[in-house]
This record gives C-alpha cells, sequence and structure tokens, in this order.
C-alpha cells in the first residue's frame, strides 16, 4: 500500500468514527495496514471494507459490509466517508422497517 493511499485510509477511519450516525450500530474495519478490528476474517478478503453490524435482539444480529474498492478509493476521502455514512443510515433504516414491520 502506498503512502498516499494509507494516508487518506487513516484520515477514512477518523471521519467515520466521528461522524458515528447511530449508537446501535457497531463499525469493525478490515483495513490491513490501517486498522483491522475485525477478529476473524472469514473471507480473507485482499479489499478492505468496513464491516456494519446491528444487534436487533439476543438472537438477532445482521451486518452487511461496505467494500473499499479500487474504484470508490479514487474518490476523496470525503465523498467516501460520505458514502459509508449514507450505508449506514441505509443499513439502520432497511433493518428498522423489517423490525417494526
Amino acid at each position: 500500500m502506498n503512502a498516499t493511499l494509507k494516508t487518506k485510509l487513516e484520515k477514512l477511519v477518523s471521519l467515520v468514527n466521528k461522524s458515528m450516525v447511530d449508537p446501535d450500530i457497531d463499525i469493525d474495519y478490515f483495513i490491513p495496514g490501517v486498522e483491522v478490528t475485525i477478529k476473524t476474517d472469514h473471507e480473507s478478503s485482499d479489499h478492505p471494507y468496513i464491516l456494519l453490524t446491528y444487534v436487533v435482539s439476543e438472537y438477532n444480529k445482521r451486518t452487511r459490509k461496505v467494500h473499499l474498492g479500487s474504484t470508490a478509493l479514487e474518490d476523496t476521502v470525503e465523498d467516501i466517508a460520505n458514502h459509508v455514512t449514507a450505508s449506514i443510515v441505509e443499513f439502520k433504516a432497511e433493518i428498522d422497517s423489517v423490525e417494526m414491520g
């Protein structure tokens, strides 16, 4: 990973952490060389991603990956952070609509 990309991803993690859209959504990172908070990566992906987790109940947990592929990483860090934030809002709304009827 080149230094420019690493700096961009470090700033992205910082922006996402600051913008915590919903306290019910847990955010974990799989960005090797920058931030890895996921204990096990079952898919052993080479591509960085952000894992969103929403615990609906003790026995019901929903997850969504926000992939950070090469196309997404061409955008500005602010645009990427806005995309992640929008994904969090959409994810929460989808779950709430299913759970609430």
